[in-house]
């Protein structure tokens, strides 16, 4: 009853706004000129026409005549004396004619000047001889924003002005009789166009925007909203879109096509499909894609696939759980077998096969082997110099030690030393050798070192690389800057202009007024410039001392670094070159060859880094020490290793004794006719 009450109040209200309507009728005054300041019957004012204005607005008259201002008038305050314009005063504000009923699209206006002799004008003053002027139009207008410009011109009086029709707040249309408020509550939900009619918001419709639009696909038999977006289901139905009916309550295995059914799915029965007729394919307990058969009563049996077995075929059948590998081997599943990851010391399918021992005597260079593992691994103690599982590889010693300055490490008779480029000295080559101390510049030249070389900046006159030449006479060729002249008496000289010196006036000069007391401040300068001079002698001195601290901090960081990596590499001996399955010696022959020609060996001396410097006669006395002790120890190393495997004819172990250093020793196998495998080192 409430809604429809409402809807006729809306209904009302709707029609009485057609009659009623709403607007503003606004006139904006310009200017008034009144040059002569005259009135209407031509006598003066005095002082002058103080001026004010009466409008009225009528409905459209052909011609204009006076009478009722039925849409309304207005009287202005006194604006100004004789000419004056209104814009931008206090008092420049538009007349406002309000309306209350439909603008008919035509009117008359009437705009009358009036002479006040009071401050304020006399609202009942009707005397004609207080008239300045009067102006009466009629006109056609539009409803609109937009100002109409006019003017109106007498005897001797102009007018300028502006008028429009505007409507007020929620009044549309070309008469601004038609009303329309925007609103967002339980009777509607809209905005207004600007021909007034109802806009719906965004999810409403109706006539007045009153009903919701439901979320799209929305059922509308079994669904409804109460606002926009939403869809609620009536009872029996369910679903986003309340298009599932519900079923029983107590129905557990069935489905429905109305509310409330209970339509029982493939394999179950009873009157709420409750009872199990197909427990493999409600349950699925075969896993592993084995094949499942009822077998009654809600049993089963599984048929397993190859590989797995259990009541469900839940096990898979796995190869390693016979423990095939022995010596500990792991063992790694397959597809459809196993492999056997050995431990070192064993090899085969099995891991069943052991490698080298210590009876092997695998250790080279004179390393000690030690057993581990009861005997079935073993480990070498390297004597100094060498490394590696099997004592196979040689220290570098020239990793630890960096050359400045391209210089390169050498090695001589285990020492290591820089070798140094031209223009460097020192331990690391980290001296520049001063190019510069033999004064290789002549007549006055001043010397500039290089790194690996010098320049020579001549004197006025000199050149060449040392400044050795005579230059060209001044008549052949120009030595004066800055507009300086040449003398040719002796070596040429240049006679320098006020404000420039230098040899060759290439110095701007300044020169200083002398004041009183200027033996005093030239004193002072003096030893503000020795000051000077000493302070930055001291920070130079200073700069130096830092540098070669970080110099010798950086040496003995290298130096930690290279003694921890020593001790690391203990650790990854296994990691050799050689696997030990490849030592095994099978064959019943064994020759124990052992190559020490020393014009064979390519003996090549690099640059290592030594803790001192050789003398060049040291340096090369040493080297020829260094191949006759190389090629009596390889000596030495063949009488031992013939000894050692002269009771072992399997293999022949070929050494090729190299005085070269290397970081690792290279063993080949090399095969004979009828042998098995032959182990040669070339070290």
């Amino acid at each position: 009853m409430a809604a429809w009450f409402t809807l006729i109040i809306a209904c009302l209200s709707a029609q009485l706004t057609q009659i009623l309507g709403s607007g503003l009728f606004e006139l904006d005054l310009h200017e008034f000129k009144n040059l002569k300041g005259l009135l209407a019957n031509g006598a003066p004012c005095r002082p002058d026409c103080r001026t004010f204005f009466r409008v009225c607005l009528k409905n459209y008259q052909v011609p204009v005549s006076p009478g009722d201002c039925i849409f309304g008038s207005a009287v202005t305050p006194v604006l100004g004396s004789n000419s004056f314009r209104m814009a931008g005063s206090p008092l420049s504000t538009p007349i406002r004619l309000p309306f209350n009923f439909g603008w008919p699209g035509s009117f008359s206006l009437i705009i009358e000047a009036w002479y006040s002799s009071l401050e304020d004008p006399a609202l009942d003053s009707n005397n004609p001889d207080l008239q300045i002027s009067s102006f009466a139009i009629q006109r056609q207008l539009e409803v609109g924003a937009a100002w109409t410009q006019d003017v109106q011109s007498g005897q001797q009086t102009e007018l300028r002005y502006s008028y429009r029709f505007t409507c007020n707040e929620n009044y549309y249309g070309d008469s601004c009789s038609k009303k329309c408020k925007p609103r967002d509550d339980r009777f509607g939900h809209y905005t207004c166009n600007p021909d007034g009619q109802l806009s719906c918001l965004p999810g409403w419709k109706g006539e007045y925007c009153e009903e919701p639009i439901c979320l799209s696909g929305c059922s509308e038999a079994s669904g409804n909203c109460s606002k926009p977006g939403e869809c609620i289901c009536r009872e029996g139905w369910q679903g986003t879109f309340c298009t599932e009916c519900k079923k029983h309550p107590v129905c557990k295995h069935g489905t429905c096509q109305q509310p409330w059914q209970c339509n029982c799915k493939e394999g179950w029965g009873g009157l709420f499909c409750d009872q199990d007729l197909n427990f493999c394919t409600h349950h699925k307990p075969c896993m592993n894609g084995a094949t499942c058969t009822n077998t009654g009563q809600g049993s089963y049996t599984c048929t397993c696939r190859p590989g797995f077995t259990g009541t469900n075929c839940e096990l898979e059948v796995r190869h390693c759980d016979s423990n095939p590998c022995r010596n500990r081997g792991h063992c790694t599943e397959l597809d459809n077998s196993y492999s056997c990851t050995c431990l070192p010391g064993f090899e085969g399918t099995h891991c069943e096969n052991s490698l080298l021992t210590c009876a092997d005597m695998p250790c080279f260079q004179g390393g000690k082997c030690h057993e581990r593992d009861n005997g079935r691994s073993y480990s070498c103690d390297c004597p100094r110099g060498y490394t590696g599982l099997n004592c196979e590889k040689k220290v570098d010693k020239c990793t630890t030690l960096p050359c400045a300055n391209g210089g390169s490490c050498v090695v001589l008779s285990g020492v290591r030393t820089c070798s140094c480029r031209p223009g460097f000295t020192g331990q690391r080559c980290e001296i520049n050798i001063n190019n510069c101390a033999s004064n290789p510049c002549a007549n006055g030249g001043t010397c500039h070192n290089r790194a690996n070389d010098y320049t020579c900046s001549c004197a006025l006159g000199y050149g060449g690389r040392n400044c050795e030449l005579f230059a060209a006479p001044c008549f052949s060729v120009n030595l004066c800057l800055n507009g300086g002249s040449c003398s040719s008496d002796g070596p040429p000289t240049c006679l320098c202009p006020s404000g420039f010196t230098g040899p060759r006036c290439e110095y701007f000069a300044v020169t200083l007024p002398v004041l009183p007391g200027a033996k005093a401040q030239e004193g002072f300068q003096w030893a503000a410039i020795s000051l000077g001079v000493g302070l930055v002698a001291l920070l130079i001195l200073l700069c130096m001392l830092g540098i070669v601290l970080r110099h010798v901090h950086r040496q003995a960081r290298a130096e930690r670094t290279h003694a921890e990596a020593m001790n690391n590499r203990s650790d990854t001996q296994r990691d050799n070159l050689i696997p030990t399955s490849q030592l095994k010696n099978n064959n019943k022959k064994v020759e124990l060859e052992v190559d020490c020609d020393p014009e064979k060996s390519n003996y090549i001396h690099k640059n290592y880094h030594l803790d001192y410097i050789a003398p060049k006669e040291f340096k090369e006395s040493k080297s020829q020490e260094d191949k006759s002790l190389k090629y009596e120890k390889c000596l030495e190393d063949k009488i031992q290793l013939s000894k050692m495997y002269s009771e072992k004819p399997e293999c022949r172990i070929s050494t090729i004794c190299s005085p070269r250093d290397s970081l690792y020793q290279s063993v080949f196998v090399i095969a004979e006719e009828r042998s098995e495998c032959v182990i040669a080192t070339e070290v």
